[in-house]
């Protein structure tokens, strides 16, 4: 699995150009403030000063203040081109905020009227706003794509800091969510000098700063803090505090593979400190993160408790479960119905008792209404019932059936410590290949051929299902039920599915897809939970979860590499391959096993003759 990717960092960026300022300084944003406040300018510059203001503000909750004035005025001096503007500015504020799909739907209303005006540079600058939103969303797909739209239509307009820009955030995306330094550099050694030509201040200061990044996802750490201390110097200049605050808490990490904690603590809490004074909840909540585990390498678990549960409370505020609080008061108005047709049943037959003492005709009329009236309420009582059923089968699809039980009951789910649980990361080799030249109705069917069979598997052994990411497959034993046996079952489900996969390769037709997969395996702990905002799911949290990703990735396909905690409860039962201590990415050197076999049983396999 890629390393994922603490924030999007350019979509801030590519406002202040479009707004044709230099960078979102916090004086240039007073100053502007004051002469709006003051009323001291004409009327005819009212909605593009209000534009600066909300592309320039550093925080984002006066961003999306000035944002909202500006779409008001704008829709009642009827400018088309300052509403859209507005739309823009404000899904910004909204993304920067957290509100992902708020943002999202300011994004969709301003397209449709770029759109209508036949606006192609509105419509890019569009594109690539939902394409950061979609990247804080974790949905790649739709990241790349409507990345290449929009670099597409500023490459044949001839825009040329915008196409470096968005240049800059494609590599971004390739770097830190698709875990591809080498082609993220490519993109950044293109936009790179551009910047320069320009003289374009901020442009530079983010270039430097992904470079580092992508040079540290190499593992060249000199050259990448160097980089990274670099950008962050420009952007304290120009008031841009959101991007310092992520490559703070990568400074962090790299201090941390210095074993220098006292260097790595100071950059997380000055991360912190940042984020906080501007309201930055992502920023928050990754600060807290990162706190926790640097105390957790100091062995302090109490306070490393702490600032994980902060962590959590800044996630949840971002992508709140309102959802799950939606269900409780549907049971709510489900059980009045009920009541209220009850009443109604009553009242209909004290209807029919006075109708009898007036005339047989109104007795007869009125029965054949009750009849009616009756039939309605029984239908009415089963649709709820087979509604009420419904969503109680969607409900333990998604959630582990106790957990379902704990939402049902008190309209939410306590996040829940496991000691010990085997996390399984697998992924396709060249799927990314595929995705990008096959069609997508083809491509979908493939993916959902083997997940299904991955589903079975995992029913089988009695392990749970986490998420699905594009290619990615995540499941953990060990919960929400705890056992003893789940890296022994882990390690035997992981054994069936690479079966499955080479049965699949072996009986393709000509012209059918086939992937090869590799599987990682870690054992740990970890915290569950319920997590969503418009959607919930069940997922699980911690360094276990990364390290699992970690072992996937160093895989080779058609092997399970299992770290070193797996491979003590395992070692019983199991023929292991010691593979060595090898380099990891923000973990230093880790000592990994490949399972060839399992000891005297069915599902005793060669791999590696395989």
């Amino acid at each position: 699995m890629p390393f994922k990717k603490k924030a999007g960092l350019l979509l801030v960026l590519f406002f202040v150009i479009c707004s044709r300022m230099h960078g979102q300084n916090q004086a240039v944003a007073d100053s502007l403030e004051q002469i709006y406040t003051s009323g001291n300018f004409e009327e005819k510059d009212r909605l593009r000063l209000l534009n600066a203001l909300a592309a320039n503000h550093p925080d984002p909750e006066n961003s999306l203040r000035f944002s909202e004035e500006l779409l008001r005025k704008a829709k009642a001096m009827d400018s088309t081109k300052r509403v859209i503007g507005a739309y823009l500015q404000k899904g910004n504020a909204l993304r920067l905020k957290g509100n992902l799909s708020q943002a999202l739907e300011s994004f969709y209303k301003g397209v449709e009227l770029a759109e209508a005006e036949e606006s192609d540079k509105d419509l890019a600058l569009f594109y690539i706003a939902m394409a950061a939103v979609y990247s804080g969303m974790g949905n790649a797909q739709n990241t790349i794509r409507y990345y290449k739209n929009g670099i597409k239509i500023f490459k044949e307009r001839g825009d040329s800091l915008l196409y470096a820009t968005s240049l800059e955030n494609l590599g971004d995306e390739y770097n830190l969510n698709l875990a591809k330094p080498d082609s993220a550099l490519l993109f950044f050694k293109e936009s790179g000098p551009i910047f320069k030509a320009f003289d374009y201040k901020i442009g530079m200061a983010y270039n430097l700063g992904n470079m580092g990044l992508a040079y540290a996802q190499l593992g060249q750490n000199t050259i990448a803090e160097e980089n990274i201390s670099g950008a962050i110097s420009l952007l304290e200049e120009l008031g841009d505090y959101y991007p310092i605050c992520v490559y703070l808490t990568y400074m962090a990490d790299m201090y941390v593979q210095r074993d220098d904690l006292d260097a790595a603590f100071g950059y997380a809490e000055r991360s912190l400190e940042l984020a906080q004074q501007f309201g930055l909840k992502d920023q928050i909540s990754d600060a807290n993160l990162k706190l926790s585990e640097l105390y957790e390498k100091k062995g302090d678990a109490q306070e490393s408790l702490k600032y994980y549960k902060r962590h959590i409370t800044f996630r949840d505020s971002v992508k709140n479960i309102t959802d799950v609080q939606n269900m409780a008061n549907l049971e709510v108005a489900r059980k009045q119905v009920e009541v209220d047709l009850l009443n109604q049943k009553q009242e209909n037959q004290r209807i029919v008792v006075i109708a009898t003492a007036i005339a047989l005709f109104l007795i007869g009329l009125l029965a054949f209404g009750l009849y009616r009236r009756n039939r309605f309420i029984r239908k009415t009582k089963q649709i709820i019932e087979k509604e009420r059923d419904r969503s109680v089968t969607l409900l333990l699809n998604v959630l582990p059936k106790d957990t379902a039980d704990e939402l049902k009951e008190n309209g939410k789910v306590v996040a829940k410590k496991f000691e010990s649980v085997t996390v399984l990361f697998t992924d396709f080799k060249g799927f990314t290949h595929y995705s990008e030249n096959l069609d997508p109705e083809k491509l979908v069917e493939t993916i959902g051929f083997y997940f299904t069979k991955f589903d079975d598997i995992m029913e089988k052994y009695g392990l749970e299902k986490i998420k699905t990411i594009g290619d990615s497959y995540m499941c953990a034993g060990g919960l929400p039920y705890p056992t003893e046996d789940h890296a022994h079952k882990m390690v035997l489900a992981a054994f069936e599915i690479m079966d499955f996969v080479k049965e699949a390769k072996r009986n393709s037709q000509e012209g059918q897809i086939h992937f090869d997969t590799r599987i990682g395996i870690n054992t740990g702990m970890v915290v569950a939970g319920v997590v969503g905002s418009k959607k919930f799911s069940y997922d699980i949290w911690g360094d276990t979860v990364n390290v699992a990703s970690r072992m996937e990735t160093m895989a080779e396909p058609g092997r399970i590499n299992v770290s070193a905690n797996t491979y003590e409860l395992i070692k019983d039962i199991a023929d292991v391959e010691y593979r060595g201590e090898i380099q990891v990415k923000n973990r230093g050197m880790m000592k990994m096993y490949y399972v060839n076999a399992i000891k005297n049983g069915s599902h005793k396999k060669d791999l590696v003759n395989k």
